[in-house]
């Protein structure tokens, strides 16, 4: 990787697109350091220590959640928006027809930024009237309670979403790698000296005892590898192009292979799913004491097994919806047909796209397993070791998967200018 990294800097193009993400990267930072007036940070900080949705929100923001800084809010909300636009492009026909257009990808993406503006706007106010109901007594997670100042921290958490949707865009566009991803990758590397630094803490002071570091570093590396050689993994389909004559010349007759990576989904059904799942408890926090919150803490906690089998039947279904979306095995059938491919063994046509459907659908249940198994076990581990941080499997496979997808484009991107150069 950092190889790879190195080689990529010597090439001007490429050096051009990694600064630019790396300075869009310090101003995200930067702007995780603005506070925005009026909030109890001290209280707020206490909070996100007691409720896990908090935490989560924390990790994906870098700590700017708990500070309560312009990106308070993070990229979540266009996040859920980007969710609820797909979901809604299945139900109705209107968008399915829409997406599907030329320009309408455009048009969805930009009713995506408005709906994800909006989340942002309830989000951030609706989580301070929802945690004033359970303020200690005497103390106020707003300084000055009131109209305009709910309506001041809407706006400026807003704002800063709002911002992130724009960096974002542009570091995929002129960048290295999706910039969601790099965002919310940034947020979580930044807050792994601290959990390091703690781990070692523990270590010393004899919190934490010398066995469980030893399998908590084993854990760790067990992890990133584990999740290292999934992603890289690839079911390659031997594909046959027939000859044919065209003038003098003969084309074809020549076997390739067609690979389906075996997660290809990446880590984003997990992320979707991870979103989904907190937004109930979310609620319920806001209303403490209610028989809605007793409700969900004594069956859908976190620490419960129905969580966790809710979390691993989630992940599941939104790595089969994405790669509805992403995959079109009829599309691809019809592409190989007319360029005289075929599979060996299958017949071209209907055969051959059922032929890819039914393998694209057991490899999305071995990556969707993958991702719920890697969620759940080391969560489940780390706890037993009694380490309880936002910081875990999730987080590890978060930075593994994004690392590994912006090495892979750098790698083509040098591939391409090699093949520029040489047709040149």
């Amino acid at each position: 990787m950092f190889k790879t990294f190195i080689n990529a800097f010597k090439i001007k193009d490429i050096r051009k697109k990694i600064l630019m993400t790396l300075l869009l990267i310090v101003v995200y930072r930067l702007g995780c350091f603005i506070p925005i007036p009026g909030v109890n940070t001290a209280l707020l900080a206490e909070a996100v220590e007691q409720y896990d949705i908090l935490g989560f929100m924390d990790l994906l923001t870098g700590s700017s959640f708990s500070q309560f800084t312009l990106f308070a809010m993070g990229i979540s909300p266009y996040i859920t928006a980007s969710i609820i636009l797909q979901l809604l492009a299945i139900a109705i026909p209107a968008l399915e027809r829409m997406s599907k257009e030329e320009g309408g990808r455009e048009k969805i993406e930009r009713i995506t930024r408005y709906v994800g503006i909006g989340l942002a706007m309830v989000q951030s106010i609706g989580i301070f009237v929802g945690l004033q109901n359970s303020a200690p007594a005497g103390q106020d997670y707003v300084l000055n309670p009131g109209f305009f100042s709910y309506l001041t921290i809407g706006i400026c958490a807003t704002a800063g979403t709002a911002l992130l949707m724009w960096l974002g865009e542009r570091i995929t566009e002129n960048g290295i790698g999706n910039g969601i991803s790099m965002i919310i990758f940034a947020s979580i590397v930044s807050k792994v000296p601290g959990t390091v630094i703690g781990w070692f803490k523990q270590l010393f002071t004899g919190i934490m005892p010398v066995w469980a570091f030893a399998i908590l570093l084993i854990l760790v590396v067990a992890l990133i590898t584990l999740v290292v050689y999934v992603d890289q993994a690839q079911r390659r389909i031997p594909i046959q192009y027939a000859k044919r004559v065209v003038g003098r010349k003969m084309y074809g007759g020549q076997t390739t292979f067609l690979p389906l990576k075996a997660n290809a989904n990446g880590v984003l059904p997990l992320i979707f799913a991870m979103t989904l799942i907190q937004l109930p408890g979310m609620i319920a926090q806001f209303f403490p004491g209610s028989g809605f919150y007793n409700f969900y803490e004594k069956y859908l906690g976190s620490t419960t097994v129905i969580y966790f089998a809710v979390y691993a039947l989630l992940i599941i279904a939104f790595g089969y919806f994405y790669s509805a979306i992403t995959f079109n095995p009829i599309e691809m059938s019809k592409n190989l047909q007319q360029n005289g491919g075929f599979i060996t063994g299958i017949r071209p046509g209907k055969p051959t796209s059922d032929y890819l459907a039914k393998i694209s659908s057991r490899l999305t249940l071995f990556g969707s397993l993958f991702l719920a198994v890697v969620a759940i076990l080391p969560t489940l581990a780390l706890r037993t070791l009694g380490q309880t941080s936002a910081f875990g499997a999730t987080s590890v496979l978060i930075m593994v998967s994004v690392a590994l997808e912006t090495t892979d484009q750098l790698e083509s991107q040098m591939l391409m200018r090699h093949y520029k150069g040489f047709l040149n």
